[in-house]
């Protein structure tokens, strides 16, 4: 099993926007993963960013909470017994 950080929660500064874009793609490169949502505001001569990422604990299931559910058009079909 991953031994994966399981905080979400991202803080990111620079004194541009172009700067704070930069590190925040570098880290999505390095982490290869997607910001669920971002805030970005001007604080004194800084851009500041507060990100989001998708939490590695969440499994998707079926209905009876079985895992590696295939969700499609709102509907739950298991795809396969899992030993997790």
């Amino acid at each position: 099993m991953s031994h994966e950080n399981k905080q979400n929660i991202l803080y990111f500064e620079s004194s541009t926007m172009q700067g704070l874009y930069d590190c925040m793609k570098a880290w999505q490169v390095a982490n290869q993963k997607r910001f669920l949502s971002v805030s970005i505001q001007k604080d004194g001569g800084n851009y500041c960013c507060i990100a989001l990422t998708n939490p590695t604990e969440v499994v998707i299931t079926d209905r009876f909470g079985n895992h590696a559910a295939l969700v499609t058009e709102g509907q739950a079909l298991l795809v396969k017994e899992s030993a997790w």
